[in-house]
């Protein structure tokens, strides 16, 4: 009945999250913020948009499948929005499907991996064009291997090397991920002590790549230090509770944390279900807060904002996870109870049933952006030359939950049928919030291609 259960939310989690996936992609949601400026640079140049070479492996893996496209000849810009799209969603969900896959004899365990699609990818995906999605993803599935795997698996070894490869050039957040999963990588190695060489060997280099990761992450932050996106990064880092898709799982997992803690017994009875069920619907109604309470609303760009507390929160339910794997013999009270077959099984079913409660302000969200994508290609096909944004009602709902002034021509020049009959420019002087890379807040040219074309 156990397995029965755990595999019913296995499968429920990874057809909810693929269907996510498709449905981000036929909205083209990859184009949302830089997503635009990206696709155009793709498109402009013909060659990879990999301007920060400290992510490049991310960026060669998601943008690869739009540059192939483009160089069979499709011109269609709405096709590729659509392919652009599909490969940034493609590989963090594929990633958490395979963690999910890992650990789905072991109720614990898929307990924490769903908990972590809840308030780890689920919150911070809008933003999916963000490196950072698909190397949590790539940092998940690599850590259920170290800690599933039996040591003497050579596929499991070179799996982990290719994950480490990836991670290699990545994202920042590495500089404290990297040492873990090579921590967890070197500690499942020991456990084999019949491993050949060989094996020993690829398990070393997969290691080796994660501690590379931190060290490539470190000297970029140390290079980048000063410069004025890092500046606005550190500042608005403490900002992520402007995120409710992240905030309510958040207080709500701190409480069942706090509470198993104080009394383990507490996990046993009704209390999970009230805590977890109240978040559920919390959550569930986070679309329609903003009726009652104006302020209360769902903010696309908070997904941006929240992802270094998400990165955070990642590496210590990892760690929490090898807790669970680690201390077999001699447990703390809190994980001796958690193994109980009820309440384990209890916690599976609550976290599932949350993280269908969590898809709901990401539908509500993508339905929103269908309808803006929509409204500005009208406007973009029907105007010519240089249409300031400020005459838009780009401060009315929904508008001001996508609108990023210095990425704006780009996206109107990609849905719109003909590029360069229309820009929709913002007035701002580029230094107040600059892009990353001044060379993304030009007029893009995309000759010969055309939304629907």
């Amino acid at each position: 009945m156990r397995a029965i259960s755990q595999l019913a939310a296995y499968r429920s989690v990874v057809l909810l999250l693929w269907a996510l996936a498709a449905y981000d992609t036929v909205t083209s949601r990859g184009l949302f913020w830089d997503g635009s400026a990206f696709l155009v640079s793709l498109l402009d140049h013909e060659r990879f948009h990999d301007f920060y070479a400290a992510r490049a492996h991310i960026d060669w893996l998601t943008q690869l499948p739009v540059l192939a496209v483009a160089e069979f000849g499709v011109r269609d810009t709405r096709l590729l929005a659509v392919v652009y799209s599909a490969a940034l969603f493609a590989v963090p969900v594929a990633f958490y499907h395979f963690a999910l896959a890992r650990v789905r004899h072991d109720a614990s365990l898929l307990a924490v991996v769903v908990a972590i699609v809840i308030v780890v990818y689920l919150p911070t995906s809008f933003f999916i064009v963000g490196e950072y999605s698909p190397t949590f993803a790539a940092v998940t599935a690599a850590m259920m291997v170290a800690l599933t795997t039996n040591g003497r698996s050579i596929r499991d070894a070179v799996i982990l090397c290719a994950i480490g490869a990836l991670c290699l050039r990545s994202y920042e957040a590495m500089v404290y991920l990297g040492p873990l999963v090579a921590a967890a990588v070197i500690w499942a190695s020991r456990r084999a002590a019949s491993a050949d060489l060989g094996l020993r060997v690829l398990n070393a280099i997969a290691a080796l790549a994660f501690i590379g990761a931190a060290v490539v992450s470190m000297s970029t932050i140390v290079d980048y230090w000063d410069h004025p996106h890092f500046l606005k990064v550190r500042s608005t880092s403490v900002d992520f509770w402007q995120n409710i898709q992240f905030a309510i799982p958040l207080v709500g997992f701190a409480i069942c944390g706090v509470a198993a803690l104080r009394n383990p017994a507490w996990l046993q009875g009704r209390g999970p279900i009230v805590v977890l069920g109240v978040i559920a619907v919390l959550l569930a109604l986070t679309p329609w807060w903003r009726l009652v309470h104006p302020a209360s609303i769902l903010y696309p760009p908070s997904h941006y904002v929240a992802r270094q507390a998400a990165g955070i929160l990642l590496a210590l339910l990892l760690g929490g996870m090898w807790l669970i794997v680690a201390r077999r013999e001699r447990p703390p009270a809190v994980l001796v109870v958690l193994r109980l077959e009820p309440v384990s099984r209890r916690m599976v079913a609550l976290l599932t049933a949350l993280t269908f409660a969590a898809a709901v302000p990401d539908i509500a969200l993508t339905r929103l952006w269908s309808g803006y994508l929509e409204g500005l290609r009208i406007v973009v096909d029907g105007r010519a030359g240089i249409v300031r944004a400020e005459t838009l009602p780009l401060h009315e709902w929904p508008n001001k939950l996508f609108f990023q002034d210095w990425s704006f021509p780009a996206l109107a020049a990609v849905i719109s049928r003909t590029p360069g009959k229309a820009y929709v420019v913002s007035d701002q002087d580029y230094l107040s919030n600059p892009p990353f890379e001044p060379a993304c807040g030009m007029l893009p040219k995309l000759g010969g291609y055309g939304w629907g074309s």
